[in-house]
């Protein structure tokens, strides 16, 4: 079950990043209408593993990019 919800929070963040270049883990996940910081972290985890995000620390937070 944490598989399917893993995708699917994936595919909200990557369609929010997509047509950008590049968002902050807050922007990310009130775009993307995320309920808690666990849903971004376990989509960008899941993007971070098939390579589709970058990630870097920009002023305490982190900055997502699409590959």
């Amino acid at each position: 079950m944490l598989n399917v919800k893993a995708g699917e929070i994936a595919g909200m963040i990557w369609n929010t990043l997509n047509g950008t270049e590049g968002l902050t883990g807050k922007e990310i996940k009130k775009a993307a209408r995320l309920k808690s910081d666990k849903d971004l972290y376990l989509g960008l985890g899941w993007l971070l593993r098939e390579d589709k995000v970058s990630t870097s620390e920009v002023e305490g937070d982190i900055f997502v990019t699409l590959i």
